[in-house]
């Protein structure tokens, strides 16, 4: 008798491991047959917003429901991230996060609500947004390296206007500081709005912004632009010189976009969705929406955008550790 219980409770067991091993490519074959979710960890409006909407019409059309744009903005992203990582990994809740929430929000905040390379599964890149140093035009500075040279004299009192702590944009001024030695006063601000409108009056003397926030002010020659973060030069600023023709051969200063899942979620979900959106992100009108953000719609494999992240990582979680950078 008792051999007999040890063989049904063994049968048993045996039938349960199997379903579980059918139940993700069942789930993944009947996906999608609800309206998904693409959480953005900010307000409505902004480059990532813009994003998620752009690529939910089309993912849309393709998958036949809605993808729905939940905006979660707070705390540098983490509380958008945290709820995706916490979320059901069956391919209804989507991260569209971008370089702080995903990479450096959690070491800043001091908060280890979450670890991208645990708790998500990279999907796509969506966006990359090339970061442009600019300064006001009272200064005189023509170049990056009469900039950082000016910054090492004695008594120098440049100021850099940040859009807050361990944005990219702080993170590109702290890397040339530790890079050549310079030094400025770095004042951060709540967002990009209250940085550029004190770099227009003179209260600051320079920033690293976005190409979507800098480029009408250095059309209308209100600031003059010093180099851009892309890697070869924009074609809406073709006199302007990277940083890597500046003097930084390694450096790339870019904000990006990408589409993450919950880490569970099924691997046939993850390839779906990564699939559609480089047939999406290589459509030219597609592609114009974005350049209109200032953007380069550019998609990539699940492998492919996990790379970049790890590159980027390594590139700049160091440098957040040693200059000490904190929300705080």
């Amino acid at each position: 008798m008792t051999r007999s219980r040890f063989a049904i409770g063994a049968t048993r067991v045996a039938i349960a491991a199997v379903l579980a091993s059918l139940a993700s490519p069942l789930l993944a074959q009947a996906w999608p047959d609800k309206p998904i979710r693409v959480v953005v960890p900010y307000p409505p409006g902004g480059n990532v917003d813009s994003a998620g909407r752009i690529i939910g019409a089309k993912l849309q059309e393709i998958f036949k429901q809605p993808f729905l744009v939940d905006n979660k903005p707070g705390a540098g992203g983490m509380i958008a991230a945290e709820a995706v990582a916490k979320a059901k990994p069956d391919g209804y809740t989507l991260f569209l996060g971008a370089n702080g929430p995903i990479l450096f929000s959690p070491l800043i905040y001091k908060k280890n609500s979450y670890d991208w390379k645990k708790d998500f599964l990279p999907i796509s890149s969506v966006s990359f947004t090339p970061v442009v140093l600019q300064v006001n035009n009272a200064v005189p500075f023509k170049t990056v390296g009469e900039l950082i040279a000016a910054a090492k004299k004695p008594g120098s009192n440049l100021t850099m206007a940040s859009p807050g702590a361990g944005t990219q944009n702080h993170l590109a001024s702290e890397y040339l500081q530790h890079k050549t030695g310079a030094h400025w006063i770095t004042v951060h601000y709540k967002g990009n709005a209250p940085a550029t409108t004190d770099l227009l009056g003179g209260q600051v003397q320079f920033n690293f912004d976005q190409l979507s926030v800098a480029l009408p002010f250095i059309q209308q020659g209100k600031t003059r632009a010093l180099a851009v973060g892309s890697a070869k030069r924009l074609p809406q600023l073709p006199n302007v010189p990277t940083l890597q023709e500046s003097g930084f051969p390694d450096l790339t200063v870019e904000t990006f976009t990408g589409l993450l899942a919950p880490t569970g979620t099924p691997p046939e979900i993850v390839q779906k969705l990564s699939d559609a959106l480089r047939q999406i992100l290589a459509d030219k009108d597609v592609q114009a929406k974005f350049a209109t953000l200032g953007a380069e719609a550019r998609g990539s494999t699940p492998e492919q955008f996990k790379q970049y992240l790890t590159n980027e990582d390594k590139r700049w979680t160091p440098l957040i550790k040693q200059a000490n950078i904190t929300a705080e």
